[in-house]
């Protein structure tokens, strides 16, 4: 993809990009989605107003959570911060995924191997085995290529957006 939100960017990048607005493409139901990285910060996201010709050539929806792409990276990662005390708590190994279900839409949060986070703002009526096939696909195929060196760059990216 060469559109104007994208020029410049690594393959990887752009790639990336791809794939998140492939997951709200596909998914019927999926509001939003943002990728967080260990320590809380947005890298990518299906918001219009943080990847603009991402979203305009996916038809990202914009009715996701109140405000800015970057709520949801904060819920994800406060989601994702509770359940990792829970799990130390219990011995219950690693949180591998995170549903959150609520009267007008469910948030769930799924961890990418590098310790970044994948979270998906949905409808009360999406179909949960769906959005988590589609989340484990993005994290299978975002895992391997999501290095330091990408996180700095989607970074970037999101910070000259604005």
């Amino acid at each position: 993809m060469t559109a104007t939100g994208t020029f410049g960017l690594s393959s990887e990048a752009r790639n990336l990009h791809w794939l998140l607005g492939n997951l709200v493409e596909e998914v019927p139901g999926v509001r939003s989605v943002a990728v967080v990285s260990s320590d809380g910060l947005l890298l990518l996201s299906s918001d219009p107003a943080h990847n603009s010709a991402s979203a305009a050539a996916t038809g990202a929806r914009q009715d996701g959570p109140r405000g800015s792409s970057a709520d949801l990276a904060t819920i994800v990662s406060g989601i994702a911060s509770l359940t990792i005390g829970a799990a130390k708590l219990m011995d219950g190994g690693g949180v591998k995924q995170t549903m959150v279900t609520m009267e007008e839409g469910s948030v769930f949060v799924m961890s990418i191997s590098d310790g970044s986070l994948l979270g998906v703002n949905a409808a009360p009526d999406v179909d949960m085995g769906v959005v988590a096939y589609h989340m484990a696909l993005f994290v299978g195929r975002a895992g391997h290529v999501l290095t330091p060196e990408l996180r700095s760059e989607l970074r970037k990216s999101l910070e000259s957006a604005k």
